[in-house]
């Protein structure tokens, strides 16, 4: 079995690369390459009518890092719409020794002390890499989506990394571009520098509004 340390990880998503596993139960890993990658905009995020309400109304508060692991866990669970997870003990082992490295982030959506939405991603120069996330109330996930674009906004980073692009995250602007034209803004974005914690607002949603989506009209 390939041995994968959490160094070796970080310089494979310095170069555009990533792991997945086959399922749950299968104990390998396997790099992944994408001859199209999944972006979202920083600079075009879209937030629907419906979002800004939830992200204004819908009494979720934001906590960042608190829970990591448990966020890794609940992303790895089958859900109705999802038989198989690439989510295994190896990649649950090698993501949390990155967190703890301060390499790694969660999103957390809680509502009346339940985690009920987040994410999860890889935080390298100004850039910062989407892995998965979960939703147990509506518009949990969505509104953790929001509050990360507005901390990589408020925080200077250049380009976040969705990996693949699907129906769910075409709504928020997600677009595709070819391996070459991604490899030079991943190297752009690997020689700079951001700040994760700059953003001190979670608490306000006009300020997160506002931060996630300056070009949309509320």
């Amino acid at each position: 079995m390939t041995v994968i340390t959490p160094q070796v990880l970080l310089k494979a998503y310095s170069v555009g690369v990533f792991p997945m596993a086959e399922s749950a139960d299968d104990p390998s890993l396997y790099w992944v390459e994408p001859d199209e990658r999944g972006l979202i905009p920083l600079d075009a995020f879209h937030i629907s009518h419906s979002l800004k309400k939830s992200v204004r109304h819908a009494g979720f508060e934001i906590r960042i890092d608190t829970s990591f692991e448990q966020v890794m866990r609940r992303c790895a669970e089958k859900t109705p719409d999802r038989d198989e997870t690439w989510i295994n003990e190896r990649i649950l082992k090698l993501y949390t020794q990155l967190h703890r490295m301060g390499c790694c982030h969660s999103v957390e959506a809680w509502r009346e002390g339940e985690l009920v939405g987040g994410l999860y991603g890889v935080r390298l120069g100004s850039a910062f890499f989407g892995e998965s996330m979960f939703s147990r109330a509506t518009d949990a996930s969505k509104v953790a989506l929001v509050h990360l674009v507005a901390r990589l906004n408020a925080g200077g980073f250049n380009l976040l990394d969705a990996q693949f692009l699907n129906s769910h995250l075409q709504q928020f602007g997600c677009y595709t571009l070819k391996k070459p034209q991604y490899r030079e803004l991943l190297d752009q974005a690997m020689d700079g520098t951001a700040d994760f914690f700059a953003f001190k607002s979670d608490r306000d949603p006009e300020a997160v509004l506002a931060l996630a989506a300056p070009k949309n009209p509320a």
